[in-house]
C-alpha cells in the first residue's frame, strides 16, 4: 500500500458540498491499495503511520508521533498514488488494486488506525471529493509497504 502523509493543523473532505470528514491537528493520509496488497499490508502501514515521529517535541525536533501528540487522522482514498508515468503523457493506473479490493483495504486501514486508539475520519471511497487542508510545516511524507522498483 502507498500513503502520502501531510501533517496538518486542519483538514476536511467534502462530497457534493457536504463535509464527510474533518480533523484539526493531525495527519491527512492519502491512501492507495496496490495490486497484490492484503490486510497485512494495511495493518503494517497503519502501525507505521501511528508511530512515525514527524511532530515536534518541546525542543522543536521531530520526535513525536500523531499518537504522542493526541492528533487525529483524516484518511482519503487516492488511487492516483498508483500512477505510472514512465511512458507517454498520460499516467496509467494498472498497478492499483481493483476497486472492490481497494475499498476493502482502505476501510481495513482506517479501522487498523482506530484499533491503535487514533481518532479517524474518512472520505467516501471512489467519490469525487474536495480536500481542503492547512499543511503544517509543511511536512509531507511518502510511505510504501513494498519496494516496487
Amino acid at each position: 500500500m502507498r500513503a502520502l502523509l501531510q501533517r496538518v493543523t486542519h483538514a476536511k473532505v467534502t462530497v457534493d458540498g457536504s463535509v464527510c470528514g474533518e480533523i484539526d491537528h493531525g495527519l491527512l493520509v492519502l491512501i492507495c491499495a496496490m495490486r497484490g496488497d492484503g490486510e497485512q499490508q494495511a495493518e503494517k502501514l497503519a502501525a507505521r503511520v501511528a508511530k512515525l515521529r514527524i511532530f515536534e517535541d518541546d525542543l522543536g525536533k521531530m520526535n513525536r508521533s500523531v499518537t504522542d501528540v493526541g492528533g487525529a487522522c483524516l484518511v482519503v482514498s487516492q488511487f492516483t498514488l498508483a500512477a505510472d508515468t514512465s511512458s507517454g503523457n498520460r499516467p496509467g493506473f494498472s498497478t492499483a488494486a481493483p476497486p472492490e479490493q481497494g475499498k476493502h483495504l482502505y476501510e481495513h486501514f482506517a479501522q487498523a488506525l482506530r484499533e491503535l486508539s487514533l481518532p479517524v475520519e474518512t472520505g467516501i471511497f471512489a467519490a469525487d471529493m474536495a480536500v481542503n487542508l492547512t499543511n503544517d510545516g509543511p511536512i509531507t511524507i511518502w510511505l510504501d509497504t513494498a519496494d516496487r522498483n
